[in-house]
């Protein structure tokens, strides 16, 4: 519980408190509509007593005068109604929108390493259902316990005045009613905590399942899908079901106690009616109020979902929150001005779980500006990894990496990543138009950028036979480009970003021969001037690269040109023999 009210407090309320006005507001509406109720039974005592006592007494004003009293009441109700429905879920959907763009930002900025454990249909469930939920958590949550709170007091005091005894007898429910519900409470947030997450894994399911439509389909994996995703399905059907057994079991404690509170009250209040205790219209009003209280509690208990959804939902926005974001994305200790492109590993040793050994250990390597080199060597002798490191993907466990002299840990990532350009085997593109993804390099280009850099690229040829040319939208992935043009856009981007030093990590492998020459090409051209990091598996693509580094378990083993390395005749030459006889 402590750990919930340090989320409540570090988590929800910066972003409810940017709105207190609203809520203050808020809260006079709700003791607006709360008077309404409470005056109700005080008039009707009145009523009833006058015509008890004297039933010539009732007169028409005193009649009209009780019921107009009750409608400017229901008129002030009507209006403080509308305000607290529009305004405070307008404040909540302010909130909302405040931690949505929280979260989405801090997401950005979160190691590589978190999403390598984390799935995006999880985090996709984050930051719409959960925060959904705590929209109208923020809105409802002070509302419900204020109007409680007020009815509760209000209902107290007047019963007390009629009958302390009674209001003794009948309320000594209270406390049973009170435990019963934090007991159920405590079961449902977790319930609810496991709801969301595998609410999440069905989100997840789906994604996955139809990203990959293609390979479903190529596979006829239509079934094998069906059934994996009826499973995820099946489980967070349990859960609900589990969930909706506990607030059965708190709703049917409630309508226990409260019954017997009604049972108690007519027992007492015949008692003392027989008695001369209390008169009728006391009685009548004493009903009332019982009735508006346990009509209270009733709405209480069913806020509960709501409120446990919402303060899982903010535990879960805490949870992304505390994520620790990258180191030095800002306030660097260095400001390089012009970058060379000079790079110096210097004894570097990374391992991604060090239960599970080194990726690369005490490894040395320098590459001088402008350079073009290329990184070979068997599967998992850490070549991509290498790469990823130079980018401060992920931290050294130690040694260090220097751009042109200075440790990269003291460079702010912006401008770090802002040097290097990377072209990769996997290209992604974003969902939108082929001029939107070019100028993903450099958002303010102008136009006659974005064509430039796309004729640098052998881009502008395809792309200018499209149905709009660059205004042409690509689908989901670029799903609408083949594999050749999707390389050729994402040259294009890096074109446009001109950075001094280039990634090339396994550019041209997952294309037929027609695209990978236009490809090759357009790298080439690219690469020039450029200090340029060619990570390649078929070694004929780097036959032409000033210095070859041949990257084993046992580091860097060989360094040469080709002729060098297969003159020498060792684990290069092997490799590149063994390509030759596939």
């Amino acid at each position: 519980m402590n750990e919930k009210r340090i989320n409540l407090k570090r988590w929800f309320f910066p972003y409810f408190l940017k709105h207190k006005r609203v809520v203050l507001l808020d809260l006079f509406c709700a003791a607006l509509t709360t008077a309404n109720e409470i005056v109700l039974p005080i008039l009707v005592r009145r009523i009833a007593a006058v015509a008890l006592d004297d039933l010539s007494k009732l007169t028409l004003q005193l009649i009209f005068t009780m019921a107009g009293l009750y409608a400017l009441l229901k008129g002030i109700d009507m209006l403080a109604g509308y305000y607290m429905i529009y305004v405070g879920h307008s404040m909540g959907v302010e909130i909302e929108k405040s931690m949505r763009e929280d979260m989405f930002a801090h997401l950005l900025h979160v190691p590589l390493r978190y999403y390598e454990s984390t799935k995006v249909g999880q985090l996709m469930s984050r930051i719409t259902t959960d925060l959904f939920d705590i929209s109208e958590f923020s809105h409802h949550c002070p509302e419900e316990f204020f109007i409680f709170t007020v009815k509760l007091i209000a209902s107290c005091a007047f019963l007390c005045t009629i009958s302390p005894s009674l209001t003794a007898g009948a309320f000594i429910m209270l406390p049973f009613m009170f435990f019963g519900t934090l007991y159920f409470r405590r079961k449902m947030r977790a319930i609810f905590k496991e709801r969301r997450e595998i609410a999440g894994e069905v989100n997840a399911k789906t994604e996955t399942s139809l990203l990959g439509i293609r390979v479903v389909k190529s596979f006829s994996g239509e079934d094998a899908e069906t059934e994996k995703f009826n499973s995820e399905s099946a489980r967070l059907s349990g859960v609900q079901k589990s969930s909706y057994r506990y607030m059965a079991r708190l709703n049917a404690m409630v309508r226990f106690f409260d019954g017997l509170m009604y049972v108690v009250m007519i027992l007492l209040g015949g008692m003392f009616l027989r008695s001369g205790r209390i008169t009728t219209a006391d009685f009548t009003a004493y009903l009332l109020y019982v009735a508006m209280l346990i009509s209270t509690i009733k709405r209480i208990v069913e806020f509960t979902e709501q409120f446990e959804k919402g303060m899982t939902g903010i535990a879960r926005f805490a949870e992304v929150m505390e994520v620790q974001e990258e180191d030095g994305y800002l306030g660097a200790a260095t400001d390089l001005h012009a970058v060379s492109g000079t790079v110096e590993f210097k004894n570097v040793t990374f391992a991604y779980d060090s239960a599970k050994g080194n990726v690369l250990t005490a490894l040395d390597l320098t590459v001088n500006a402008g350079e073009n080199v290329a990184i070979v060597g068997p599967s998992g002798s850490g070549k991509t990894t290498l790469c990823s490191l130079l980018s401060r993907f992920y931290d050294l466990s130690s040694g260090e990496i220097l751009l042109d002299g200075v440790n990269i840990n003291d460079l702010s990532l912006p401008q770090l990543r802002g040097a290097i350009g990377v072209v990769e085997q996997d290209v992604y593109l974003f969902s939108g138009t082929v001029k939107d993804n070019i100028r993903y390099g450099k958002p303010d280009a102008t136009d006659e950028e974005i064509r430039a850099a796309a004729r640098l690229a052998g881009a502008a040829e395809f792309i200018e036979k499209l149905p709009q040319q660059y205004d042409t939208f690509i689908g989901e992935r670029g799903v609408m480009l083949s594999g050749g043009q999707k390389q050729r856009v994402s040259i294009a981007r890096v074109f446009l970003k001109d950075p001094p030093l280039l990634v090339l990590d396994e550019a041209t492998s997952a294309l037929d021969n027609e695209s990978e020459a236009l490809v090759k090409r357009s790298l080439a051209s690219l690469a020039k001037g450029r200090t340029t990091f060619t990570v390649a598996h078929r070694l004929s693509t780097v036959r032409t690269a000033a210095k070859i580094f041949v990257l084993t378990e046992r580091g860097i083993e060989e360094i040469g040109t080709h002729q060098e390395l297969m003159q020498k005749n060792g684990v290069y030459a092997r490799l590149y023999r063994g390509m030759e006889e596939d």
